[in-house]
């Protein structure tokens, strides 16, 4: 058959091979399930931590409005679009102090929670079974240091902004922008992988998805900065709530996808899973190669619930 012929093929390029083998796996570990788990978490945390941020903004720069603005929009940066209209209609909460702490406690649960489900997404993806992965104190712990993270992200983010508006746009400028939010990305995406999953993983086994997903996420916020500035001038007033809402719930979702393909490139690399046969996607009992094996255990393996289950997984010869 000639899709056999190719599958053989593709199995002695590396080149292609590897590629084959992290569409497969994201398959496998239903990729596109997980990018909306992270959306879902993200959409529902994202609100009550900007609230927080608008507040404390309010708090700290109650003398300088410009600069709270300046502040709230480096923080939306990432959200082409409607990034603007999510800044002009969040606003801090007043009044007595206790609706400013239960507002603040709730953002906290907010972004334990998108930390959780990126934990949750990083151990399925990575195959780790269920015993092995952080009890109730360690989920906590990892989730509160990513959270931690995301804001020192922010922090940076805001520094990078005010100093480009301090300098200008100019061309050389602008590149030294991009270049220092790439290299942000990369040390978000570096410390979620790393801190998020429930196993041991050396950093050096990182980099190749972390520098695709800095990249391609990099990529997505030029091409949204690019629509905003050519295509879609005077659209952000256009659609309203609804649009705000289906544009982020879209962006997170984009989001929630570059960060699992990178996952799937760093598992797929470090773990060895790769020749797959990739008729495997459209055939019951295909030819297994020795990574598609290995992918399949792995699978198995994740169910482990105690440490005396014990799980086998046996692939009878074809008769």
């Amino acid at each position: 058959m000639a899709a056999q012929r190719w599958d053989e093929a593709q199995q002695r390029r590396a080149w292609l091979a590897v590629p084959v083998a992290v569409l497969c796996k994201f398959i496998d570990d239903q990729g596109y399930y997980l990018a909306a788990l992270l959306a879902y978490y993200g959409f529902l945390s994202l609100f009550p931590l900007l609230l927080l941020l608008v507040t404390v903004l309010g708090f700290a720069l109650q003398d300088d409005p410009g600069l709270q603005q300046q502040v709230l929009h480096s923080a939306l940066a990432d959200f082409p679009v409607i990034g603007q209209q999510i800044a002009g209609n969040v606003h801090s909460l007043n009044g007595h102090v206790a609706g400013v702490v239960i507002g603040a406690v709730g953002a906290v649960i907010g972004g334990l929670s998108v930390a959780g489900a990126g934990q949750a997404v990083l151990n399925k993806v990575w195959a780790v079974p269920r015993v092995r992965r952080p009890g109730i104190g360690g989920y906590y712990a990892r989730s509160l240091l990513l959270v931690v993270t995301l804001g020192l992200g922010v922090l940076l983010t805001t520094v990078l902004t005010a100093v480009v508006g301090v300098l200008g746009w100019g061309v050389l400028v602008r590149v030294g922008g991009t270049v220092a939010a790439v290299a942000v990305n990369v040390l978000l995406f570096l410390l979620g992988y790393r801190v998020l999953t429930g196993r041991p993983v050396p950093v050096r086994e990182l980099w190749p998805g972390v520098l695709f997903a800095a990249a391609v996420w990099q990529g997505l916020q030029e091409a949204g900065t690019y629509l905003v500035e050519h295509e879609l001038r005077g659209a952000s007033a256009t659609y309203g709530l609804f649009g705000i809402v289906l544009g982020l719930l879209t962006w997170l979702y984009l989001g929630g996808l570059v960060f699992v393909l990178g996952a799937e490139i760093n598992a797929v690399r470090a773990l060895r899973l790769w020749p797959r046969s990739v008729l495997t996607l459209f055939v019951a009992d295909p030819d297994l190669t020795g990574a598609d094996e290995k992918a399949y255990t792995a699978y198995a393996g994740t169910e482990q619930h105690v440490e005396r289950e014990d799980i086998k997984v046996h692939f009878p010869e074809e008769e």
